[in-house]
């Protein structure tokens, strides 16, 4: 019976410890987004260059999202050097109405200028 009721504990603890780590983000290293901070005043200046230089809007077919990596035949752009100090080293493109922020080496999505 003890060992039943051992089974039955150890299982529950099991299966907590699982729901846990659902809900649970582990992190690997640094999150791409949490290491870009665009300042106020510049995030108005990337919307401002956006408005005079208009870049042709990227078309996918699927929903772009942080961490997504962008296909080889999407053109990245360079960012300019007083969109601030912290995303130059990034290109970006334009698509639904957004600057997308894109780390050129593994094309991976960094973050999404609203």
């Amino acid at each position: 019976m003890n060992k039943s009721l051992a089974a039955i504990s150890l299982a529950l603890s099991l299966a907590a410890g699982a729901a846990h780590a659902q809900g649970t983000t582990v992190t690997t290293g640094a999150a791409p987004s949490a290491t870009v901070v665009i300042e106020p005043q510049y995030r108005e200046h990337i919307r401002s260059y956006i408005v005079e230089h208009p870049a042709p809007p990227v078309e996918m077919r699927e929903r772009i999202v942080v961490g997504a990596t962008l296909p080889d035949d999407v053109e990245l752009r360079a960012v300019p050097s007083d969109w601030g100090p912290t995303v130059t080293r990034y290109r970006y493109v334009y698509a639904n109405d957004h600057v997308v922020l894109v780390e050129p080496s593994t094309r991976k999505v960094i973050q999404i200028v609203e």
